[in-house]
This record gives structure tokens, C-alpha cells and sequence, in this order.
């Protein structure tokens, strides 16, 4: 990662390119900023530096926490393709003679960026566990989102998301000039530490309130409903019922299913760019749990395996509410997306809906597989929880990303050449190999010795 980043920060510098970036730059950077706060509000604070239950016993502070969560911040594969390409974008545009004074810049507005959103993070968090707390946040979350999609389809909108702070150093960035760099450094880092002391005060309010979500949720009485007519129906209203009843799992899943959807339909995407959508978004909600699948029993695994239900039974009830899960995410990206996409022709939206396909496919045949082979314990009460830890989850969502990007990208192409035969045989190769990694993953879990091993791991 640390190659990678340097190499992000530097090779574009000596790269020639026709096209003028510098106009881009302001949305890189107001961009950085929504996915620093979205992402951070989504986990109710960042990323825990400790699990739950193993931090009860240890004398960890609220402001410990929140500095912990700030160093765990870059392993979000979110934040780390984006300050990649902002790195890239900022070396492109000063050239090798400015490039030390642009990039000092542009990570010091990094630095900011992430230290707001990890603020405003546990300043939401403190609202959402105090008096109506919920309905208040929903109800701002969802105006917010609201706003920015409408702000984003005007032209005097979009100038003004790019415009103020955005813009002032996207100025510094494209002509450093001694003052005004030393200047913007010194503001950036002075809100960077204001930042954090704020969001320090925040967290220790945070946490002398009790988490509403999580205690609604684990209080609440469910009717008991008719029995259903098969071993599997029964296993898939469970696991259904597992991911829904989880605040970390049913709230990540609403984020990226609609946050996507929302800069599409504020960027006004075309078809051949709603291809990459389906990708993103599988390879985004699978990391929320399908990529340990088995941490929706925790020690009920226990439970679950004394059951009179064959393993295979087990297996696919798992799969198919992950590829429910999936799809149904995809499926509201790509309608948000499609409002101002205009009328696709049949190759379009052929493509588009077989890349939806094709991707919740290898992200399931994945999920499968690393379930088997590297299980972990994980309490998903938590609301900053996830499903491994922070360096295996990097590890999980760079492959994911590459995987599901080379596929919408071959198939966008396909659709946009009008080759549907091409499409068709590529998306049935696919789904071919998909099908055969879902089956050898069947045959793996039927292995008692295998089985017992990631029952161990999750139930301990």
C-alpha cells in the first residue's frame, strides 16, 4: 500500500497527457470530503480500534478510541482509491517542478478532510442516541442526499459544491506559489487538529449515551410466523432475518446501495458508464459480511450445526441471501442512475443488467470461498463493526475492485460496440465459472474436519 501510494503521488507528474485536469481537481477534492463523512457516519464513528467485548476489559478512553479509529481511517478502500487518485490528479496537473509544494497541499487537505468527517461522524452519533434521535438523523441524512443529487443535476449547483474551500486549493494546487502554500498548509493542518479535538469531545459525549439502534433492535418482539415448507426456505428466513436485525450490516447496505445511485443521478450518467455502478456496489456490500459469511451465527453456529439440515442445505441458504442482498443493492443504484440516463438501446441496457448479474455472481463465489478458508470471530451488534480485521478487509476489497472493474469494463464495451452475441457468451463464461467455484465451495463445506475448523474460529 505504502508503494502504491508513492507511486500514485509521483508517476503521473512524468505522464504527458492532452486533456487539461486542472478543472477536475475541485470535485477530487469535495469528493474525498463525501466519502470521508459518508463512510464515517455510516460506521457510527469509524472503525473500531477495539472489538466490543475484548475492549471491556481494558482501560481504552473515548478520545483513545476516536485517535484509533483516525489511524484505521486509510484501510477503507473507499478513502484509499480516492486519495490515489487525487494523489494522481494533483501530480498530473504541477508537473515534476511544483510537485513537492502541490502534493504537500493536497495531503494536508487529506488530512483535514478525514479528521471532518470522523467528527461530524460522532457528532451525528451523538444525535442519533439522544431524545428522537433516529427520525431526526434519517431525516436529515435523507434531505441531505437529497440536496446534494438536486444540486448536482444544475449547472449553478455544481459550481458551488466546487467552489469555496474546494476550490481556493485547487488554485494552490495547480500554480504553488511560496505564501499562498505555506498559507493553505497552515490552515489545512490547524483545521486538522481542530477537527480532532472536536471530534475527541464528541466521541466522549458519544459514549455515555446508550446506542439506540442496537438496543431497538435486540428488544424488539417479532411475531412468530408460519412454519415454511422446506429446510431451505426455513434457513433463508433466518439468515435473512440476521442481516436486517443488524444495524452495521442493514445500514452499510443502504449507503451503498443509494450513495452511488445518488452521484449518478446528480452527475447524469449515461448507460456506458452505468455498467461500472452494478461492480461497485456488489464489491462494496459483499465486504459487509459475505466476505465471512459465517459471522451472521457468531456462537450460534453451535446452534446451527446440531440442526437435522444437511451442510449443503446450510451453504446455499447463505449464498442465496447474499446474492439477495446483491442484487437487490445493484438494482437501486442502477434505477437512481437511470432516472437522467435517457433511453438505452438493447445492447445497453443488456449490458447493464448483465453486468448486475456477473458481478453479484463472482462476488458470492468469493465470499464462498474466503468464508471457508479465513474465518473470524465477529460480534455484529456492534454498529462499527466489520466482518475481519481492518488489513485482511483491504486485502478482500482491492481484489474484489479489481475483479468486478475488469468485468463491467469488457462487458461495457461489448454493449457499447452493439456485439450482443459477444456479451452473451461472455456473461454465460461467467456465470460458468462462477457456478463451478460455488459448486467446489459446496463440496468443501460437506467436509466435517473443514467444518468443524470455522465453527471453532466463529463460535469462540
Amino acid at each position: 500500500m505504502a508503494a502504491l501510494t508513492v507511486l500514485a503521488a509521483l508517476a503521473p507528474a512524468w505522464i504527458h497527457l492532452d486533456r487539461d485536469l486542472a478543472p477536475l481537481l475541485p470535485a477530487g477534492l469535495a469528493a474525498l470530503v463525501v466519502v470521508g463523512v459518508g463512510g464515517a457516519v455510516a460506521g457510527a464513528g469509524g472503525r473500531e480500534l477495539l472489538a466490543r467485548d475484548p475492549a471491556s476489559i481494558h482501560p481504552i478512553s473515548p478520545m483513545t478510541d476516536h485517535l484509533g479509529a483516525l489511524l484505521l481511517a486509510p484501510l477503507n478502500t473507499g478513502w484509499l482509491i480516492q486519495t490515489w487518485a487525487l494523489l494522481g490528479l494533483s501530480a498530473s496537473i504541477a508537473g515534476p517542478g511544483r510537485l513537492l509544494a502541490a502534493q504537500a497541499v493536497t495531503l494536508a487537505w487529506i488530512l483535514a478532510a478525514t479528521t471532518l468527517g470522523q467528527a461530524v461522524a460522532w457528532a451525528v452519533e451523538c444525535v442519533r442516541r439522544g431524545p428522537r434521535g433516529l427520525a431526526i438523523v434519517r431525516g436529515v441524512v435523507g434531505g441531505l442526499v437529497a440536496l446534494l443529487a438536486l444540486a448536482g443535476a444544475l449547472p449553478e449547483g455544481r459550481r458551488l459544491l466546487v467552489g469555496g474551500p474546494a476550490g481556493a486549493v485547487a488554485d494552490v494546487v495547480a500554480s504553488p506559489r511560496g505564501l499562498p502554500v505555506a498559507l493553505a498548509l497552515v490552515l489545512l493542518v490547524g483545521a486538522a487538529v481542530g477537527w480532532t479535538v472536536i471530534g475527541g469531545r464528541f466521541a466522549q459525549l458519544a459514549s455515555r449515551r446508550m446506542p439506540r439502534d442496537e438496543g431497538r433492535l435486540e428488544t424488539r418482539t417479532h411475531e412468530a410466523r408460519p412454519d415454511p415448507r422446506s429446510d431451505l426456505a426455513v434457513l433463508r428466513r433466518i439468515d435473512r432475518a440476521s442481516v436486517w436485525r443488524s444495524v452495521p450490516l442493514r445500514r452499510g447496505t443502504w449507503l451503498l446501495a443509494i450513495a452511488p445511485g445518488a452521484v449518478a443521478l446528480a452527475g447524469g450518467l449515461d448507460w456506458s458508464g452505468l455498467v461500472l455502478l452494478p461492480g461497485l456496489v456488489a464489491s462494496g456490500c459483499v465486504l459487509l459480511f459475505g466476505v465471512n459469511l459465517w459471522c451472521l451465527d457468531g456462537r450460534g453456529m453451535l446452534w446451527r450445526e446440531t440442526l437435522p439440515v444437511a451442510p449443503r442445505t446450510v451453504l446455499l441458504a447463505r449464498a442465496c441471501v447474499l446474492g439477495e442482498v446483491l442484487l437487490g443493492a445493484g438494482l437501486v443504484t442502477v434505477v437512481l442512475g437511470a432516472v437522467r440516463a435517457g433511453v438505452p438501446s438493447f445492447a445497453e441496457l443488456a449490458g447493464v443488467v448483465l453486468a448486475l448479474l456477473v458481478v453479484v455472481g463472482q462476488a458470492v463465489s468469493a465470499g464462498l470461498r474466503w468464508s471457508a478458508a479465513r474465518p473470524h470471530a465477529v460480534d455484529l451488534r456492534s454498529a462499527r463493526a466489520t466482518p475481519a480485521p481492518p488489513l485482511v478487509m483491504v486485502g478482500y476489497s482491492l481484489r474484489l475492485a479489481m475483479a468486478t472493474t475488469f468485468t463491467s469494463l469488457l462487458l461495457g464495451a461489448l454493449a457499447a460496440g452493439g456485439r450482443t452475441d459477444l456479451l452473451l457468451a461472455a456473461t454465460a463464461a461467467f456465470l460458468l465459472v462462477s457456478g463451478l467455484r460455488v459448486a467446489r465451495a459446496v463440496r468443501r463445506w460437506e467436509d466435517p474436519v473443514r467444518r468443524a475448523v470455522v465453527v471453532a474460529v466463529v463460535a469462540a
